[in-house]
């Protein structure tokens, strides 16, 4: 039976105290998944009716499935930024998807060397550390660069818009160019991540899978099961062609568009289980904390039909959008040592949350300066204990511009068009009775609109990059 995705702010379910003490336990490995643009809806356990996910859900059957996640941002970049340095969109150095020309080439807007990551916090307690993957964060020889950032081994896209290609001409392993030869890449970045794993085995390790799929281009070397199964209507791009590049140009032609966006979503799964099977053989499952996720809500380009499949759930909104279907994301914690029984978690958290968690974790101090909340009293079934979110913050600098602030009792505003004061609009929501955001209520109820809108200034910090004007 499909867990139902619930509403924000629910009361969270109730269980005995699990005793955990840092000083008797060994150091847990965790290995953080993350898909690119893979929507709430797309999986089985979530609610997926047509793609099967059996891996995701397995580890959803083992552990915390979280129903009230939000991811750092509704875009790329942001999002990692906010998971790796726990400040939300508000106070975070990467606000949105910026590119940078300079000698080394075309790359995203490098967070600084000031920036405390989550790598660094485990290099503190000895980790190894390790990024396969996207990136986004910055070029190679810059501040921004994973092996800068507290990564011991990088390997994948540093750059987002090569991304956008599953055979570019290279990726990066390290700050080094890495031919691929007509390779697909994506089997070539779970492999390294893998080979990391198995090497580093014998000690505690932090593996960031930052995999690509189902990001566009739909681009897969086999539809499988899906191939010719359902009702297609193609995609063409005349300038792309068959031919791939680096340089994004549009996206890739697909006959079967929605072949390959449940192929690649299958494809995510598929790599869920290989992380799964592998430390089962290490002998070190029950010691690793698993954590499944989607850097943003589903996408709709190169051919995809995020309707067809029900990518965003009961959800209105998709990438880029500030509704709960751009920013409400799938997000399963599996740690057999310490979670013994599956669970619905009705605790809202957020990307941003994870550092403190992994500095509680550890027994290392939180950097100055973060946003987030640790979520390991709820993992393990302290929830008196667990600290609680006043206001959720998100802030998008395109489309316009756009701004919106969740508070505890499930009250949204929304800004559109901030960017442009004769066209900006509000809409005000409460998602814990309104969780698909149908009706908009900013004229009944002006004083809660303005309440939200002071909390909203006081929760933004002022950005060299990324201003509203």
């Amino acid at each position: 039976m499909n867990k139902p995705v619930s509403s924000v702010f629910s009361t969270a379910i109730c269980m005995a105290p699990f005793q955990f003490s840092d000083a008797q336990q060994k150091l847990p490995n965790v290995v953080f998944i993350m898909a690119d643009d893979m929507g709430i809806g797309d999986a089985g356990c979530y609610g997926q009716k047509i793609i099967k996910t059996p891996n995701i859900d397995k580890l959803a059957a083992s552990g915390v499935q979280f129903m009230q996640h939000y991811s750092g941002s509704t875009v790329s970049a942001p999002s990692r930024c906010a998971m790796l340095t726990g400040k939300h969109t508000g106070h975070a150095y990467v606000r949105g998807n910026k590119t940078v020309v300079s000698e080394s080439g075309t790359f995203d807007l490098a967070i600084p060397a000031s920036e405390v990551t989550v790598a660094e916090l485990f290099k503190q307690k000895g980790y190894a550390t390790a990024c396969v993957g996207k990136w986004g964060l910055g070029g190679p020889q810059t501040e921004g660069s994973p092996v800068k950032q507290g990564f011991d081994y990088f390997f994948g896209y540093l750059g987002q818009a090569a991304a956008h290609r599953y055979y570019p001409e290279f990726l990066f392993e390290n700050e080094d160019k890495y031919p691929l030869n007509g390779q697909y890449s994506h089997y070539l970045i779970v492999e390294k991540g893998l080979e990391f794993i198995k090497e580093n085995a014998g000690k505690p390790f932090f593996a960031y899978f930052a995999i690509t799929p189902p990001h566009a281009d739909l681009d897969i070397p086999d539809l499988g099961v899906y191939n010719q199964k359902f009702p297609e209507t193609p995609y063409f791009n005349p300038v792309d062609s068959s031919k791939v590049s680096s340089s994004f140009k549009g996206y890739k032609t697909q006959l079967q568009p929605k072949a390959a966006y449940a192929a690649m979503v299958s494809e995510v799964d598929r790599t869920v289980g290989q992380v799964v099977a592998l430390l089962k053989e290490k002998g070190i499952l029950d010691n690793t904390i698993i954590i499944f996720t989607s850097d943003n809500g589903v996408h709709n380009v190169g051919g995809n039909d995020p309707d067809f499949f029900d990518s965003n759930g009961p959800f209105r909104g998709i990438k880029r959008d500030l509704y709960e279907g751009g920013i409400h994301t799938p997000f399963i914690v599996s740690w057999k040592d310490k979670i013994p029984e599956s669970r619905y978690s009705y605790h809202v958290s957020t990307f941003w949350d994870f550092l403190p968690t992994v500095a509680e974790l550890i027994g290392v101090k939180n950097p100055a300066g973060i946003n987030g909340i640790s979520y390991l009293p709820e993992l393990l079934g302290n929830f008196k204990k667990q600290k609680q979110h006043t206001y959720i913050y998100h802030e998008f600098h395109e489309l316009g511009g756009k701004q919106s602030l969740i508070r505890s009792d499930g009250w949204k505003l929304i800004r559109l068009q901030v960017n442009n004061p004769k066209k900006l609009t509000e809409e005000l929501y409460n998602i814990y009775n309104d969780p698909s955001e149908t009706a908009n209520v900013i004229k009944q109820y002006p004083a809660i609109a303005q309440d939200l809108r002071v909390a909203m200034k006081k929760e933004r910090l002022s950005s060299e990059h990324f201003e509203f004007k």
